[in-house]
């Protein structure tokens, strides 16, 4: 019986999850400073922890990013907290010239990843941002799957020695079944193996979308294989183009748009290497026509279980039609 995203054990909710750790963070590592963008929650935890590295800079996301810049010049690791829109849109330019372009020890914390506050509206929806931090040369880019990644993801970016994007959702998803995964920074995670097809996720909700249909392709006798890529930037090749070799094909799964996503870094390491068709599954249409809750509006707009089993079973046909031709 095929275990729907409904019936899945919710995980920790991804903000507390990352406070805690930041914490834990700050006790050991006296350059950790916050900085906040009026987000709300920080005040009540880290501010009444360490008050003296406590920073709200308000409403303004571009001033953030110059601030965290200045600081991490004079030795600090500063972690800037605003939504994923915000970061790469309304403060792009100084994120790109005062961050990355000196190349600078700023983590760069971005909730609201996605349409995790689609009952906001349109305003909060982050559906390029990806696209944005993958064109920064030299900064990290890290959407954990699994809200249980969310801390040991924390730590090993903490350790790296330039600027870092961590991509989070709002509020806590479904988590796939099992033990705490193994978080390794770079490396893709293989939650089910498969010789058929391959299908690649980033994010939460792609990540159960790719499972849940994984299994409803097992039912049509269809051996799908599931990777996780929560790292886009440095993207393992290596584990990618093994989990894709020998396919039909790969479906890649993201909450974003198909443009410079998670679909555009597969399609770019796979493509060069095997002669395997590729198709994206991603947020396509206008979203916000009405207000709906994240589920909801993923899937009005391209993104669901079944849309993989469709795209994965169009990959099929595609293979079949091909080597009938070639007989």
């Amino acid at each position: 019986m095929t275990q729907t995203i409904a019936e899945v054990e919710l995980g920790p909710d991804p903000r507390t999850a990352y406070r805690d750790t930041l914490i834990d963070l700050a006790v050991e590592d006296p350059r950790v400073i916050c900085l906040d963008s009026d987000t709300g929650g920080l005040e009540n935890t880290f501010a009444e922890r360490f008050p003296d590295r406590y920073i709200n800079v308000g409403i303004a996301e571009a001033n953030l990013m110059t601030v965290a810049a200045g600081l991490a010049r004079r030795g600090f690791i500063p972690y800037v907290h605003t939504m994923a829109t915000f970061a790469t849109m309304r403060a792009a330019e100084f994120l790109k010239v005062d961050v990355v372009g000196n190349r600078l020890p700023v983590r760069v914390i971005a909730t609201h990843g996605g349409l995790s506050a689609a009952h906001f509206g349109t305003t909060h929806f982050a559906l390029e941002d990806l696209a944005v931090a993958r064109a920064l040369a030299d900064l990290a880019v890290v959407v954990p799957g699994d809200g249980r990644q969310i801390g040991a993801a924390t730590r090993q970016l903490h350790e790296l020695p330039g600027p870092v994007y961590l991509r989070l959702g709002r509020s806590a998803t479904p988590v796939p079944p099992g033990d705490a995964p193994d978080f390794r920074l770079g490396r893709a995670r293989t939650l089910r193996e498969g010789t058929d097809v391959t299908i690649v996720a980033t994010g939460a909700m792609p990540l159960l979308f790719a499972l849940e249909a994984a299994s409803l392709l097992a039912g049509d006798g269809i051996d799908a294989e599931v990777l996780e890529l929560h790292t886009l930037h440095p993207l393992d090749r290596d584990g990618l183009l093994a989990g894709c070799r020998g396919r039909a094909g790969v479906v890649t799964v993201e909450e974003h748009r198909p443009q410079g996503g998670a679909g555009d870094a597969v399609a770019e390491v796979v493509s060069a290497d095997l002669a395997v068709p590729i198709r994206r599954v991603a947020v396509r249409g206008r979203p916000g026509a009405r207000v709906a809750g994240q589920r909801d509006a993923l899937e009005a707009h391209g993104v669901s279980a079944d849309a993989v089993v469709e795209a994965a079973g169009r990959l099929l046909d595609h293979t079949q039609n091909t080597d009938r031709k070639t007989r």
